[in-house]
């Protein structure tokens, strides 16, 4: 339980946002009136009213809305919310989507006191039912209907592919396979091989948008530039080497060079990342060993599912 104490809105991008006493927000929007909405998945941000105030008491004079928070609340610990929570707010529904951000110019905040709290505090939210929310209002934890479909993210590495010299055709495969297993592809990218990028990348869809699963395709070769499974290594918190493995089995029923693929399996808090070949014929058989009993995995890294056993 929590109340509104601040709706900070600017209606243009690097203006900083200011203070009203109550504001419209829609699915189509976000925050009605705010520059940074639109039809994607950081429509609303979201901060604590106890991190704005410990951040005082170090001697920032800061205002409500100078952290780029649309809402300031005062009794929840954002950071500490898993990414999915719903939140209630009158007739106005919020979904969590992200926690964190990337800092990538230091806003006047961190110039001045050598640290910024929205990066690590704040947290970003779609609408899923508009309404008006008003200054003094109460939020809540709201119970989910339903199973959440799982959220996935496809990285296409190729060096050609990204300078568009090469159509990217096994993105949209993987893609296109997940869609029809009812997965959510919320993000698509397409990299160069180059493993400080993908580090970031991974790093980012893992811990800032908590996906269930990311799939890469490419890079998993000999070539001296095939460092996916090196970036995906770097990043790894736990080792589930078995569906690596599995791939490379039923590979090697189908053609020898199987057994040079050093794709690898791992996870990252709550994230499987399994990397797979490069080619769109050999992702399709890569995924058709795979793609019906990773649910049973992903559904107990969200903390919901059973125990293995067997009986």
């Amino acid at each position: 339980m929590g109340t509104v104490k601040a709706i900070c809105v600017s209606e243009t991008r690097g203006v900083a946002k200011h203070p009203v006493e109550k504001a419209s927000f829609t699915p189509e929007w976000g925050l009605v009136g705010d520059a940074h909405g639109g039809n994607w998945h950081r429509q609303v941000s979201l901060l604590g009213d106890e991190k704005i105030e410990a951040f005082r008491q170090k001697g920032a004079q800061v205002d409500y809305g100078a952290f780029g928070e649309n809402l300031v609340v005062e009794g929840f610990d954002f950071r500490a919310l898993p990414v999915g929570t719903l939140l209630r707010c009158g007739s106005v529904l919020l979904e969590i989507t992200q926690i964190g951000k990337e800092c990538h110019n230091h806003c006047q905040i961190y110039k001045t006191m050598g640290d910024c709290i929205m990066p690590r505090e704040g947290v970003f939210a779609r609408v899923l039912e508009g309404g008006q929310i008003a200054v003094g209002d109460e939020m809540r934890l709201a119970e989910r209907t339903g199973e959440r479909p799982f959220q996935a993210a496809v990285i296409t590495l190729s060096d050609k592919g990204s300078q568009g010299q090469r159509k990217d055709e096994s993105g949209p495969a993987i893609v296109k396979r997940l869609e029809e297993k009812g997965y959510q592809v919320v993000e698509t990218l397409l990299l160069a091989d180059e493993q400080a990028v993908l580090e970031r990348q991974l790093i980012r869809l893992c811990d800032q948008r908590q996906l269930d699963l990311i799939l890469t395709t490419g890079g998993t070769g000999f070539a001296p530039r095939d460092v996916t499974p090196e970036a995906t290594m770097a990043v790894a918190q736990r080792n589930a080497p078995g569906i690596a493995e599995a791939i490379r089995a039923a590979s090697l029923r189908i053609t020898p060079r199987a057994m040079l693929s050093r794709g690898v399996s791992v996870i990252r808090g709550k994230t499987l990342i399994v990397n797979l070949p490069g080619s769109p014929k050999a992702v399709q058989e890569s995924m058709d060993v795979f793609l019906d009993v990773i649910p049973h995995g992903l559904t107990l890294l969200r903390g919901e599912g059973g125990e293995c056993a067997r009986k």
